[in-house]
């Protein structure tokens, strides 16, 4: 069947009527169309039909309109937040706790020995501001390598356009350069700095102004001991640090009494040895029995405060942490302080965060998503947006750096940053500390947790113990923990700690999708109902039109492409082609006689009979001119 006449049947087939042009198949669908405003286009006379027109085109822009903010506020992917509050047994969370010093001064003291006699001798050159007070020459020489490899300085401010800079041990100063240091110190115009160069001898340095000198000797203290520390194997660090059985008193949980085998010992950075409670990690998560201070966990602590670092740990207490099992504690972002001498009482409240993942929020569920490889996971512990962050500035760090940072986890085949074998580490790490681009880099790699728990705390404090009972509880303590008859502890050292939940209710704070594809096909549907009395089926008319349309153009271009090949073989053969009559006349005057029907083209023409009828011409075959041989063109 000839294709033209196919598409134009099932044209008719589909349309019923339309008809095959444009104009016909828009005044059909104007005509028979359930949307207001175009049939009164097609039935008004000539001024409301242009009145009609406008105003339907002028709501229907409307439509498209409100239609395109109703799908980009679909696409925006908002949220609400909801909070619910439930009533649950709930298990109690990992309590970690720590020494504010991370190291016994005792046992570290031979590695800082150096270390802290440069910065004694520097102390008494910055609070000395006349010379000849000094007592620093009466001692052994001073360490002066270890001290150029981060060094301390006095940045001079009489003028502010062009500062002085003067090493506190620079012995080849002028003496005028002395006295004005000395002037400085005196009238309090300096400022204390810590010098980092890129290398020992590098005019590529930096300086980190603190406006109080004892910001800047604890830092300087800190980046020196880093070094240091970093070249201690771990077994050795942890041997040096607060062991279990001298930190942990006491140990109460419930009516249940437990000691220091219940926690699980983790080496800490900042805090050296750290202890977890309910950790969840070989063992069953605890659940709490009842809310109330009497079911929760009593501790007492012995932060032997006498034996801390003094240049290192300008605060003394219990550094600890409430956070969710099989979760690394990050104390210095997460922890609070328990202060020596007192009892704190620790009340619990739960939030339960349920975030939306994609395509409503950037969350991630265990942070396999993330393309930050995390360091924290040789604890075996679950993801965590701190972690991710740490191990970005780490990965960063070994990048540039070369080494890794004494307070992060080391990825495998790195070693620790230390002032011999990297000699500009704490310049770059400085640099790389304050670098926007570089925290932002870690920022946008990082994913928050979907879901998460945390605890918000109560705390109240009291003087413990009291004035009365000090006397028998400190020697009760004292003989348990060491059997000694004398009183070994003091108030300055001793910590009781409370925790609990203050009530079983918990808050659930979850997100839900503020549009959905409900949603938005009601404001779709209603927006054209309003503007345009339209419905679905509308729609569907609309797009019946559509395809109406296509059928008739498809129609269109095969007539078009059968009459371009008409128009080139009109072209080609401009003559008519030759009749039958005049092949035959032709043919007669060229000397041929047609051949019969059914005879052997090109045998011998036999002579007529005698007696034979004339042949039929009505059944002769004529032989085309193309048949011709080339000696029938020669006569």
């Amino acid at each position: 069947m000839n294709l033209k006449k196919y598409l134009v049947r099932a044209l008719h087939r589909l349309q019923k009527g339309p008809g095959y042009t444009y104009k016909e198949l828009l005044v059909w669908y104007c005509d028979n169309t359930n949307t207001h405003g175009p049939k009164r286009i097609i039935k008004e006379g000539p001024k409301k039909k242009l009145i009609w027109f406008f105003l339907t085109l002028l709501f229907a822009s409307l439509v498209f309109w409100q239609w395109g903010i109703l799908i980009n506020t679909y696409l925006s992917y908002n949220v609400t937040s909801s909070l619910s509050i439930g009533f649950k047994t709930m298990k109690f969370p990992a309590v970690t706790i720590c020494n504010a010093n991370p190291f016994k001064y005792s046992e570290v003291k031979p590695l800082l020995k150096e270390l802290d006699r440069l910065i004694e001798a520097a102390l008494e050159r910055i609070l000395q501001p006349t010379p000849g007070n000094s007592t620093e020459n009466m001692s052994l020489p001073l360490d002066l390598e270890l001290w150029n490899q981060i060094p301390l300085v006095l940045i001079d401010e009489h003028d502010k356009d062009n500062p002085i800079i003067l090493d506190i041990f620079e012995t080849n100063q002028t003496a005028v350069d002395n006295e004005t240091a000395m002037d400085s110190r005196a009238n309090k115009k300096y400022k204390l700095a810590v010098k980092l160069c890129s290398h020992q001898g590098s005019e590529n340095c930096t300086y980190r102004n603190f406006s109080s000198a004892a910001q800047a000797v604890t830092e300087w203290y800190i980046l020196q001991s880093t070094s240091i520390l970093s070249k201690v194997p771990l077994h050795e660090r942890i041997r040096m640090g607060y062991q279990a059985e001298d930190m942990i008193l006491a140990c109460l949980y419930g009516a249940e009494p437990c000691n220091y085998k219940n926690f699980t010992q983790i080496y800490h950075p900042d805090h050296g040895n750290c202890y977890i409670f309910n950790w969840g990690m070989d063992e069953e998560a605890l659940n709490s029995s009842n809310p109330g201070a009497e079911f929760g966990l009593k501790l007492i602590l012995d932060i032997s405060q006498q034996d801390y670092i003094p240049y290192l740990s300008s605060a003394a207490g219990a550094r600890l942490m409430l956070h969710q099992q099989k979760s690394f504690p990050f104390l210095k972002d997460q922890g609070i302080y328990a202060m020596a001498g007192t009892e704190t009482s620790i009340g619990v409240l739960v939030d339960e965060l349920e975030r939306m993942g994609y395509p409503y929020s950037d969350c991630t569920v265990n942070g396999s998503d993330v393309p930050v490889r995390n360091l924290y996971s040789q604890y075996n512990t679950s993801y965590s947006i701190q972690a991710c962050l740490r191990s970005c500035f780490q990965t960063h760090m070994v990048e540039i750096c070369g080494c890794g940072h004494y307070m992060f986890p080391l990825p495998e085949g790195v070693n620790y940053c230390n002032n011999e074998d990297n000699p500009g580490w704490a310049y770059c790490y400085s640099s790389l500390r304050s670098s926007i681009k570089q925290r932002q880099i870690c920022i946008d790699s990082c994913k928050e947790t979907c879901n998460d728990t945390q605890y918000k705390m109560t705390i109240s404090m009291a003087d413990w113990p009291s004035e009365a009972s000090e006397d028998w509880i400190f020697h009760i303590l004292s003989y348990e923990r060491d059997m000694s008859t004398n009183v070994t502890l003091d108030r300055n050292g001793i910590i009781k700690l409370n925790i609990y939940f203050q009530e079983y209710n918990y808050r659930t704070i979850s997100e839900s999708a503020a549009t959905t594809i409900v949603w938005l096909l009601s404001s779709l549907g209603g927006q054209f109902g309003f503007w345009m009395g339209g419905s679905v089926l509308c729609l569907i008319e609309f797009g019946e039109i559509i395809i109406d349309s296509l059928w008739i153009t498809i129609i269109n271009v095969i007539s078009w492409c059968k009459g371009l090949k008409q128009r080139r073989a009109r072209a080609r053969f401009p003559d008519s082609p030759p009749t039958v009559s005049e092949l035959v006349e032709a043919h007669t005057n060229l000397g041929f006689q047609p051949e019969p029907v059914g005879a052997v083209p090109g045998a011998p023409a036999l002579p007529p009979e005698p007696g034979t009828p004339p042949p039929n011409y009505d059944s002769l075959r004529v032989q085309p001119l193309d048949t011709l041989g080339p000696e029938s063109d020669a006569d």
